[in-house]
């Protein structure tokens, strides 16, 4: 549901029906929805001229539950605004819609979420490594990830 604040802000009106809260904290428009209405809420925004998705990026919150919550930042550059999108998704199988079908950039921000938090991002076009080598076990950003990692042998490389 919406706050009261932020009913006169014409972006999250338009969204009204898929947020469940928003704040505008320094100044910035955030809002949260819930994960199954994010594609139509990407829709909505790029219709109303927020022509680039800047970033999908995750915070992982462990040990909290729901544990990640990806992060979307769209800018309208004709417009000069700026809007970001949370959705708080579990630990057990993290899993989103992939943003690809709206923002064709999302492509690459969101095979690197998957390699090092373990996000799958569903009817993405080619999830696979990004930023690790394709045997590496894990993801190495998530918070109960070894400090040190795991031991490899780099000897056959």
């Amino acid at each position: 549901m919406l706050p009261e604040n932020l009913k006169e802000n014409a972006v999250a009106a338009s969204l009204e029906h898929l947020v469940l809260t928003g704040n505008t904290d320094h100044n910035e428009l955030t809002l949260e929805l819930v994960p199954e209405k994010i594609l139509g809420a990407l829709r909505i925004l790029k219709e109303q001229r927020f022509e680039r998705l800047a970033s999908v990026t995750v915070v992982d919150r462990y040990p909290m539950e729901p544990r990640f919550e990806v992060v979307y930042h769209l800018q309208s550059v004709s417009r000069n605004l700026y809007v970001r999108l949370k959705c708080r998704i579990s630990g057990e199988k993290p899993e989103i819609d992939s943003a690809t079908a709206v923002y064709a950039s999302a492509n690459w921000y969101e095979r690197e979420v998957w390699d090092l938090f373990g996000v799958v991002f569903t009817n993405h076009p080619n999830l696979t490594r990004i930023m690790m080598p394709d045997f590496w076990e894990g993801h190495p950003l998530r918070r109960d990830y070894p400090v040190h990692g795991y031991k490899y042998s780099y000897q056959n490389e």
